[in-house]
């Protein structure tokens, strides 16, 4: 082989790597997927997904526009389950970054005020939805490579 082959092969190689490393994510920068699952007291659960819909929902709406947030989805059981591990609503929502999931004031107070203008009646539904809350657990995931 040629010095110029080689020259060029080696070149190749470089750019093939850069390529390569430019689609990894770097750690800690890849989407950070979380499942938050709501156990609502029986009879509630109409009234709990009104008020998540009218005060939280807009919240995490408002942090997707901020680039926070890059999905929020959310789904329910088809049918019930034993009562031990029952849960009525399950909120995914996929960070753009574990930091990012972790920013401790993602949603100024300003905001907020902008959002709800109301703040006593935004504050007295969101303690409301919580009341009719009978258990919340978090769940991040981890994505699993399959071959």
């Amino acid at each position: 082989m040629g010095y110029r082959a080689i020259i060029s092969l080696a070149l190749s190689l470089l750019g093939a790597a850069a390529v390569a490393a430019q689609a990894r994510p770097v750690a800690g920068e890849e989407p950070f997927v979380v499942e938050y699952y709501y156990k609502v007291r029986w009879g509630f659960q109409d009234e709990f997904l009104r008020l998540f819909k009218k005060n939280h929902y807009p919240v995490l709406m408002k942090e997707k526009e901020k680039g926070r947030i890059l999905e929020v989805t959310a789904a329910q059981p088809r049918y019930h389950a034993t009562e031990g591990g029952r849960w009525d609503y399950r909120v995914m929502i996929v960070y753009r970054s574990v930091a990012a999931a972790h920013d401790p004031e993602p949603v100024t107070e300003a905001e907020l005020r902008q959002l709800f203008p109301d703040q006593e009646t935004f504050r007295r539904e969101e303690q409301r939805r919580f009341e009719i809350l009978e258990a919340h657990w978090d769940v991040p995931l981890r994505a699993v490579r399959l071959p």
